[in-house]
């Protein structure tokens, strides 16, 4: 049986069970599986090489996970082809497609764990009783060790956008002396 934390992240208040590890600055990043949006298989082993920006979200069809991955789109497009943005929720690959071309979103990858939940359960973001991914905020180096966590206290709450892209800023700007 997974790993179950009760006590992590409320849904509108209420405790809901993540399944997974809790994961912690320092660790290495698990690989996972999941779907692009024409349904081929995507893994965390595609981005080596990036430092990794991964958002979960509920469900693009929400106004928090909609204003968020909106967000993280236009901050995207100012970081350069070394820094990946990842935004993954269960949502079909068909709906987070719809819902990329409504809203314009195109600097940053979309991914669906619907399947087997993959991600959520390497990452500790399954929220067992809705099937859903709960909020949270990931920053990967680019050897694949985790910079920065954040799983959000209560699900429709933002995550500290600014916390992370400073994370990133510092990332790149290492990474950029080191060439």
């Amino acid at each position: 049986m997974a790993y179950e934390r009760t006590d992590a992240v409320t849904l509108g208040g209420n405790p809901v069970t993540l399944i997974g590890p809790e994961l912690r600055v320092g660790d290495k990043a698990p690989d996972f599986a999941v779907l692009t949006n024409d349904r081929r298989k995507a893994q965390l082993t595609d981005y080596e090489n990036k430092t990794c920006i991964i958002t979960t979200v509920p469900s693009l069809d929400t106004g928090v996970c909609d204003l968020q991955t909106k967000l993280l789109n236009e901050e995207a497009s100012n970081m350069g082809e070394d820094v990946a943005v990842l935004t993954i929720s269960v949502d079909l690959p068909f709906a987070q497609a719809r819902w990329c071309k409504e809203s314009n979103v195109d600097a940053i990858t979309i991914l669906s764990d619907h399947v087997d939940l993959s991600f959520g359960t390497a990452y500790g973001t399954y929220m067992k009783e809705h099937r859903l991914e709960c909020r949270a905020v990931f920053v990967i180096n680019q050897e694949g060790i985790i910079e920065y966590v954040e799983y959000v206290s209560e699900v429709t709450d933002h995550p500290d956008y600014e916390s992370a892209l400073q994370v990133v800023k510092k990332l790149i700007n290492k990474a950029g002396t080191a060439k």
